[in-house]
């Protein structure tokens, strides 16, 4: 007997086999690139935190140039001396702090609960560079990077990346121009933790004055600036204790 193509049974029937058989197919796709996936991701925090500590392909007039997939778990481990997990007075090693989601850390914190907060310890030509997660809010959404400092609280390097700023502008967080200009400047305010500003008029577009806690901020950006400003702040607050115990004193 002849099926009836035209029947709504027919419709509905045919309609439900495709949508089981794509949903199989997408299943076994996620599924079977998820290492890949997974790998990609490690990959991406190992170059951002090498970035912000100065370990990159970066020539005098290029953009940034992180260190190649298949080189940066080699670097990774070259550099980074040692990873931390600080839970409220609890101070631990775990050699893969720096997969710690923060997203979910923050959340746990803003509900009260002690948050597991990682930071990674690079040594470069003699130096010691601790390395903090940040994350926070931009305009549209998430905006998130690494803060490297020394022994005295100055700035070694930064990098921020986001999820959805405005091209040209916000996006602009994440260009080589405005990252350098974080490098030397200080968090403290004399003995005051208190991070670093992006600011408007700061009449500094040089940016030579390293100790007024300000760099210029982004043209058409003042929402995202200010989220960096935010991200910024916040992160210093959270890791201020441990900051403490490593900060030179004069």
């Amino acid at each position: 007997m002849a099926v009836n193509k035209e029947n709504n049974v027919y419709t509905v029937i045919f309609a439900a086999i495709m949508v089981i058989v794509v949903g199989a197919i997408l299943a076994y796709l996620a599924s079977s690139l998820k290492p890949r996936i997974q790998e990609n991701e490690r990959f991406e925090k190992q170059q951002n935190i090498l970035y912000a500590m100065g370990v990159n392909e970066n020539t005098p007039d290029s953009g940034v140039n992180f260190i190649p997939t298949d080189r940066v778990e080699e670097e990774f481990s070259k550099y980074i001396k040692k990873q931390l997990v600080i839970e409220g007075d609890k101070i631990s090693e775990d050699e893969n702090a720096y997969l710690i989601d923060l997203k979910k850390q923050l959340a746990l914190a803003s509900k009260g609960n002690t948050p597991k907060l990682p930071l990674m310890i690079g040594e470069k030509d003699g130096k010691t560079f601790y390395i903090i997660p940040m994350y926070g809010k931009g305009l549209w959404d998430a905006i998130w990077g690494h803060i490297s400092l020394d022994e005295n609280m100055i700035v070694q390097g930064v990098y921020f990346d986001h999820k959805g700023e405005t091209p040209g502008l916000g996006a602009n967080i994440k260009e080589r121009y405005f990252m350098d200009d974080f490098d030397g400047e200080t968090i403290l305010n004399g003995t005051k933790y208190e991070g670093i500003r992006v600011a408007k008029g700061n009449n500094d577009p040089l940016n030579e004055d390293k100790e007024d806690n300000e760099v210029d901020a982004l043209a058409g950006a003042t929402i995202t600036g200010d989220g960096v400003s935010n991200m910024i702040s916040q992160t210093v607050k959270m890791y201020k204790s441990y900051l403490e115990t490593i900060r030179t004193t004069e």
